[in-house]
């Protein structure tokens, strides 16, 4: 039985592979600021920690771990991302976690470590044309990410690498492309887009309308998390180090997207562009060099995901509405 760590299983994707992992029959400890908000967690062992102190990475990394998932990070969506107002406990607390994990799997002699890095790390100045961005891996240098979060992503993919030069640890990096899904964050101002129209659209009624920040010409791809997590295991399985796109190339508007979202619905809403952040104008993911390393890219349409993630957050809205009652 081989057993693994997951940093950050409370988050989103974390509990999500922490269940995948188990049930390809792994021992899993899971260690996080929090439990997962909307599910029981599947690991072995969770821990209640605060991965920037280095005594808690310590006690978590206490043994030679076949494989470290490390997803723990400060992040959220464009509102929490893009304001300005979040960049120094995001570069502080993100590149200390990464810090001081890696120094801990050096000392435990641990095998193999999964770095979770973005799509965020892709200069500004290559994805002006929202219907033509470059997102090819080869294309981060120079480097100019348009947020803090994308720069100290940048960084941490570089420190990664530098342990596997200088301390023979095995590293696996994958650069994602807006991960979403149920049991994902779908309010409070940390939620991505998808998760947020889904809401806007959930609690509108008939003759509504939403309001999509920016003109709504803003272009992106969005990967399903059962697609993220294949790419995940298969990237783990294979002999490639990265860095790596998991995400999806099938770009859309994020007006597009609202519309898509509506008529999942069934409802008669209308879309309100107003000011907000935007981030970039064009995101898509280049899935050229996954397909040639580990021979996989992902599958499921962008509606099929979408469906799926609108009906679990409307249950959420309604609890909720119920609960206010």
């Amino acid at each position: 039985m081989k057993h693994a760590l997951v940093c950050g299983g409370g988050g989103f994707i974390g509990s999500h592979l922490c269940l995948r992992l188990k049930n390809e029959g792994y021992w899993v400890r899971a260690v996080d600021l929090k439990h997962p908000e909307f599910s029981d967690f599947a690991a072995d062992e969770f821990i209640l920690g605060d991965l920037r102190d280095p005594v808690v990475c310590g006690r978590v990394v206490n043994r030679p771990f076949d494989e470290i998932y490390q997803l723990a990070a400060d992040m959220g969506g464009a509102g929490f991302i893009f304001t300005g107002e979040n960049d120094a406990d995001i570069m502080h607390n993100s590149a200390l976690v990464n810090l001081n994990i890696l120094h801990a799997a050096r000392m435990a002699n641990v095998k193999k470590i999964f770095y979770s890095s973005s799509a965020c790390i892709y200069p500004e100045f290559n994805q002006l044309d929202p219907d033509n961005p470059v997102c090819s891996e080869d294309s981060a240098y120079p480097a100019q990410p348009d947020s803090e979060y994308g720069w100290e992503k940048l960084f941490s993919e570089r420190l990664y690498f530098t342990y596997q030069r200088n301390y023979g640890l095995e590293v696996r990096v994958a650069r994602f492309h807006n991960i979403f899904g149920p049991e994902g964050t779908w309010t409070g101002g940390r939620e991505k887009a998808p998760a947020a129209v889904c809401r806007k659209v959930a609690e509108a009624e008939d003759g509504d309308h939403i309001e999509i920040w920016g003109d709504g010409k803003q272009t992106r791809s969005f990967l399903y998390i059962d697609e993220c997590l294949e790419g995940v295991r298969r990237l783990m399985e294979s002999d490639f180090s990265g860095p790596v796109n998991i995400g999806s190339d099938e770009m859309i508007a994020i007006n597009d997207l609202a519309k898509m979202v509506i008529e999942i619905s069934g409802k008669q809403i209308s879309i309100k562009n107003i000011p907000g952040p935007t981030g970039v104008r064009g995101r898509n993911s280049d899935n050229r060099l996954i397909q040639e390393k580990i021979h996989w890219k992902p599958t499921l349409p962008l509606r099929e995901g979408m469906a799926k993630t609108f009906r679990w957050i409307a249950e959420q809205v309604e609890k909720t509405v119920l609960e206010t009652k």
